[in-house]
């Protein structure tokens, strides 16, 4: 298995700071906005977002985490059912607009299912999908992010792997994994 560094600490702490001003820039302010992180991994994503944006703006915009396993598509075809994670989402989004944050968008099917679960929460003026790395030529359906870090050019047999300091690692890193094989 051999690892590329797509960007490290540096590059991507500026790139979620740009992604924060491309937030600024279409929300007048953050009254009326909300953030769900997708579990399991984007939630530390959308942690480092909120974060960004308190420190530019000095808003306080409500985080909720989402869990959309049961909405897969794909949830009753496996041999052993995907464990569920934690839904956590203390407030209505009905009438908000919501920035729906994960850290790598592949084929669309989880953002598909995610927007199915967070309709039980209310029904949104807006949804915005806010993205670390998107993943070109993998998309399954007609879904397309508002908002990306960094394109990456992959083949199905890659895998890109998002490390947080937060999550025992020395520092925050995005790795693109391929197999010797290839």
């Amino acid at each position: 298995m051999q690892r590329r560094l797509l960007l490290g600490h540096p590059q991507l702490a500026i790139t979620i700071g740009r992604l924060c001003q491309e937030l600024i820039e279409n929300h007048e302010n953050f009254d009326n906005t909300v953030i769900l992180g997708l579990q399991p991994r984007g939630i530390f994503f959308a942690e480092r977002i909120k974060a960004r944006l308190h420190e530019i703006t000095g808003a306080e915009v409500e985080l909720g985490y989402l869990d959309s396993t049961f909405y897969r598509d794909d949830f009753r075809r496996r041999d052993s059912p995907k464990r569920a994670n934690e839904t956590k989402i203390d407030f209505l989004i009905e009438g908000k607009k919501v920035i729906l944050i994960d850290d790598v968008f592949y084929t669309g099917r989880s953002i598909r299912a995610a927007m199915d679960a967070m309709i039980a929460y209310g029904r949104p003026a807006k949804v915005e999908l806010l993205v670390l790395v998107e993943r070109k030529y993998s998309r399954h359906v007609p879904i397309k992010p508002d908002y990306v870090g960094q394109q990456v050019n992959t083949l199905d047999s890659h895998k890109v792997l998002v490390e947080w300091k937060g999550q025992g690692v020395d520092d925050d890193n995005i790795w693109l994994i391929t197999n010797e094989e290839e």
